[in-house]
């Protein structure tokens, strides 16, 4: 029997999306452009905090790294669906699929911490304005930033290594645009009660965790504000914090709507549209939220253009 612990196939096959095949053309016209956005205002966003000496703080700090690990989240499947849509044969290899479970779970997990990161740095500069510099020292935001990496490395490994032990014998579609692990657990012909409960401790302390601390920063946050209320300081907290809850709306939202919300209908297609959400349109969006409304990103954008003397800076 432990013999034939092993993996007979050497490809899956991606369904990908819902799409009819007139509309195809224009579904990959639409999703090309889309990913091209989410590359340029990510890394704009990124090079714009690099340059900028105004923004070498820890809010940006931490901002620069949800760029990046946005940047990087969008790229793990969007090239491969976008080269699938233009192929007659939409496979990818058994080490592409663990490759792509692998960075998939790290950025997404990176993502996450970066956001409890952001609001803890929130609560402190509301609740503790006079303290900041001495609570967010460099040392400690390079800290938040270390721990983050380190824990998305253990959990996306965790899960890899896992996987690679599961056995695929026949059955190589997934009904997915990428390799969702819920989806091809569905495919093993191998047990999986390991995979399946490692998969609910975990997304417990990797997900729902995190996502109780951003939720308890912003009620101290709101405590403290409503504790001296005034018209002033009510809207400097918003315009300070309103940034960063769209985030984690547009972050959560949809992973909440996924997993907390199961429906027995159309559920393939509800999967497809939230991920979409969440891998696509989640990191083409946060640049702008983040840049439209923010004095100091419009500031920056200026000082960096104009430094190198384009036409335009008169």
């Amino acid at each position: 029997i432990m013999g034939k612990k092993q993996t007979l196939i050497s490809e899956f096959l991606l369904l990908g999306l819902p799409i009819q095949p007139e509309h195809q053309n224009l579904f990959y016209a639409l999703f090309l452009a889309m990913y091209l956005t989410t590359v340029l205002g990510n890394l704009l966003l990124i090079t714009l905090i690099r340059l900028d000496s105004h923004l070498h703080t820890p809010m940006y700090l931490f901002l620069s790294n949800l760029s990046f690990s946005d940047l990087c989240f969008s790229s793990v499947t969007m090239p491969k669906l976008l080269q699938n849509m233009q192929s007659q044969v939409p496979s990818i290899p058994y080490a592409g699929c663990l490759t792509q479970i692998y960075f998939f779970l790290f950025f997404g997990d990176l993502g996450n911490f970066i956001l409890v990161a952001m609001a803890y740095d929130r609560y402190v500069a509301i609740c503790f304005p006079l303290h900041y510099t001495t609570i967010m020292s460099p040392k400690l935001c390079l800290s938040l930033v270390v721990l983050s990496w380190v824990l998305t490395t253990f959990h996306a490994l965790l899960h890899t290594l896992l996987m690679a032990k599961v056995s695929f014998c026949v059955d190589n579609v997934i009904p997915h645009f990428f390799c969702d692990m819920s989806a091809m657990l569905k495919l093993a012909c191998s047990d999986t009660h390991v995979n399946e409960l490692v998969i609910f401790i975990v997304v417990g302390l990797f997900l729902v965790f995190p996502f109780l601390l951003i939720l308890v920063s912003y009620a101290k946050i709101v405590s403290s504000i409503f504790k001296v209320p005034s018209a002033r300081g009510i809207r400097k907290a918003f315009s300070t914090c309103g940034s960063h809850l769209s985030v984690v709306s547009l972050f959560y939202g949809p992973v909440i709507i996924l997993y907390l919300c199961p429906s027995a209908n159309n559920s393939t297609v509800k999967d497809t549209v939230m991920a979409l959400m969440y891998t696509v349109v989640t990191p083409m969006l946060n640049p702008f939220i983040y840049s439209l409304r923010n004095r100091d990103m419009k500031g920056a954008l200026g000082r960096v253009f104009c430094q190198k003397k384009i036409p335009f800076c008169v």
